[in-house]
């Protein structure tokens, strides 16, 4: 049973869900651009290489960008060959060149054949379902077949009980639009999103009584976004961001915002001095 109240997480969304308190994050990248196509494969780079430090995050998500400058252009005008060869000293922790080259080579095949990556991803959606895990997996299979090699970490499958927080970031960026994500896809709602878990959100959420479960599984993820369901039926997910921020910034300390509601001690307000 959650011991947080629908005030306490609107009170930390209005206060935290601003674009002043984006960076550090790989989301920071996407304001850079406009145009569609080219803000879903900045999208996708830079979700796909969200793992690690936050420092390495953007250092390598800005080298790639370096590398591909205009991304629908470059996607165009390159073949795996030349994405390969351009890409053959990269490397970000266990994410190798090859793998970034194979992963736009595929996104090259799937703005050709579906017209967008919101089009690849819509392939497996279907409106009566009750979230995104199943467009999710055909996205992963639509990209992995389209690519030259396996994606494997890169695009992990919720098929696989992987929470898929990278994914699900990356459709969090797409879908939803407040003065924090950028959003512009129409095909799906808000309301089907699902939680984008890691061990720093995991960890929040089992405190504060969101989910009950050990591990930080598909199954953790899709249990939280139910518990955040209850508080916003139409738009789960929009308290990701400000609940994020408590891991992520160091000007900012989860564990006083997590002893306040694990003690039960809350009238629904808080001090950003004593949380946080």
């Amino acid at each position: 049973m959650s011991m947080i109240s629908k005030k306490d997480l609107d009170e930390l969304y209005c206060r935290l869900n601003r674009r002043e308190y984006v960076s550090p994050d790989p989301l920071q990248f996407l304001y850079n651009y406009s145009e569609g196509v080219d803000r879903e494969i900045v999208a996708l780079i830079a979700s796909s290489l969200a793992y690690g430090r936050v420092a390495q995050i953007l250092k390598s998500v800005e080298k790639v960008l370096n590398l591909v400058k205009n991304p629908s252009n470059f996607i165009e005008n390159n073949n795996f060959k030349s994405m390969r060869m351009l890409f053959k000293d990269f490397k970000h922790r266990f994410t190798t060149g090859d793998e970034i080259a194979s992963m736009l080579f595929a996104v090259k095949g799937a703005v050709e054949r579906f017209g967008s990556l919101e089009g690849c991803f819509c392939d497996g959606f279907s409106a009566s379902a009750a979230d995104i895990s199943a467009a999710m997996a055909k996205f992963v299979d639509n990209m992995n077949k389209l690519a030259e090699k396996p994606l494997g970490y890169l695009l992990p499958s919720p098929i696989s009980g992987s929470a898929c927080k990278r994914l699900n970031l990356f459709a969090r960026w797409m879908v939803r639009c407040d003065e924090v994500d950028p959003g512009f896809w129409r095909g799906i709602p808000p309301s089907k999103l699902i939680i984008p878990l890691d061990t720093h959100m995991y960890r929040i959420c089992s405190s504060i009584g969101f989910t009950s479960r050990k591990s930080a599984d598909f199954k953790t993820a899709a249990e939280i976004t139910a518990s955040l369901r209850e508080f916003s039926p139409e738009d789960p997910v929009k308290y990701d961001f400000s609940l994020t921020r408590l891991g992520i910034r160091s000007d900012m300390d989860p564990s006083s915002f997590i002893a306040k509601f694990s003690s039960g001690e809350t009238n629904g307000t808080y001090s950003k001095k004593k949380a946080f």
